[in-house]
């Protein structure tokens, strides 16, 4: 096991509340969409709400109307496999007809230590990173191509965490 993982958060903003008949396209599939995820290599963990199956419920200071995804993936290669080669995708091409168009980042990645399981304030804070300074090892996107060595996972650390576990 690696001494890091990819954390991502993706943020959408409704185009109608969630109990919305014109949502049910998106909130029937979610229960598919959460188990292919929980099922697909590479996959860590992902945020639910409290005695829940999804984190729809789960409210950030980027709004009400806003809903978040969050997951962990053992690289940015199973996360990406995820996002763009599973039933996933279709959902993606579909989601102008539930989410509001983002007028600024809606998706961020960052390392993390591994077993270690991010807070929606932290994945915030990467999100405004993102959004004020552009991408960096810290705080990027699919199209940045940022390592966890970049982000100060080096080789001696990664040997340690696999060794102390």
């Amino acid at each position: 096991m690696a001494g890091h993982h990819l954390a991502q958060l993706n943020v959408g903003t409704l185009r109608h509340p969630l109990e919305d008949p014109r949502m049910h396209g998106f909130t029937s599939m979610l229960d598919t969409l959460n188990e292919v995820a929980d099922r697909a290599p590479g996959f860590v963990w992902r945020l639910v709400c409290d005695g829940g199956n999804d984190a729809t419920a789960i409210r950030t200071p980027l709004g009400a109307e806003v809903i978040v995804n969050m997951s962990v993936w053992e690289s940015r290669e199973s996360l990406w496999d995820y996002v763009y080669r599973s039933g996933h995708l279709d959902v993606l091409r579909r989601r102008a007809e539930w989410f509001e168009l983002p007028k600024t980042a809606f998706q961020v990645l960052w390392w993390i230590p591994a077993r270690h399981a991010p807070t929606v304030e932290e994945a915030v804070e990467r999100l405004q990173l993102l959004r004020t300074h552009g991408p960096s090892p810290s705080a990027f996107g699919f199209r940045d191509m940022y390592t966890a060595a970049d982000a100060g996972f080096d080789a001696a650390a990664t040997t340690k965490v696999q060794t102390t576990g």
